[in-house]
């Protein structure tokens, strides 16, 4: 117990380091005030994600390769009993594309679509583990040290929640949070796929739900190794 301690007073020791002179370092077991500050974010969390599972909403992504649009998708979503979002496509089954410039050049755009595809499916699915962030994640973070707090510069009455190492070694979530309504307003995330190399950064901003709890308004997750970006809008919210 004693050398878990340890490590993560090295642990946070070396953050502070990289996040900077500007960022107030507190380890949750040395600061009261950071303690409730990480209670209330996982209030809030476990909160925010039972009211928004009374929800469902549309969903639209636009997927870019290098900065041009390649596909925009759109779906009806709900939050499934493991928490987990479930979609359906809004969108008509695309029309099959007629060959142009040979077999041989069919071929090759189509295995170039599919790789972006299964590319952009992946980074997805990872961002997924991280948003919106989950309470016993958080908690255990919270126990290994792994999490801190500190003022979030030029922003009234907001602070910040740095959690290193939440769901891969070596990744970094960052929540900024209002600390009157106790609402996260923005999150930013530095995560990879199965290499560090590998890159995935994904921001995410947080509005009400008219009449109801926060959510994600708009997202971006990008790729960086294929420079894949996808734009995430979400709107017109039903209370099922």
């Amino acid at each position: 117990m004693r050398s878990e301690s340890l490590c993560g007073f090295r642990t946070a020791l070396m953050l502070c380091a990289v996040v900077g002179t500007e960022f107030t370092c507190s380890l949750a077991a040395q600061s009261p005030e950071s303690q409730q500050k990480i209670a209330d974010v996982k209030e809030a969390v476990a909160k925010n994600k039972q009211a928004v599972a009374q929800y469902t909403w549309v969903e639209q992504d636009t997927i870019s390769l290098k900065g041009e649009q390649k596909k925009q998708e759109h779906f009806q979503v709900r939050l499934g009993p493991d928490g987990k979002p479930q979609k359906t496509s809004l969108d008509a089954p695309a029309a099959a594309s007629q060959p142009s410039g040979g077999r041989l050049k069919h071929h090759v755009v189509e295995k170039k679509k599919e790789e972006y595809k299964d590319y952009a499916d992946q980074i997805k699915a990872l961002i997924q583990q991280y948003l919106p962030p989950d309470k016993d994640l958080l908690e255990q973070a919270h126990q290994k040290g792994n999490i801190m707090v500190g003022a979030q510069p030029g922003g009234s009455g907001q602070y910040r929640v740095v959690i290193s190492n939440y769901v891969k070694q070596g990744d970094k979530m960052t929540l900024v949070i209002d600390g009157t309504q106790k609402n996260i307003v923005s999150l930013s995330i530095a995560s990879y796929l199965n290499d560090p190399k590998d890159a995935v950064t994904a921001d995410a901003q947080f509005s009400p739900i008219p009449g109801g709890p926060n959510h994600v308004s708009s997202e971006t997750i990008n790729g960086v190794s294929k420079q894949l970006t996808i734009a995430v809008q979400n709107s017109n919210y039903q209370k099922l």
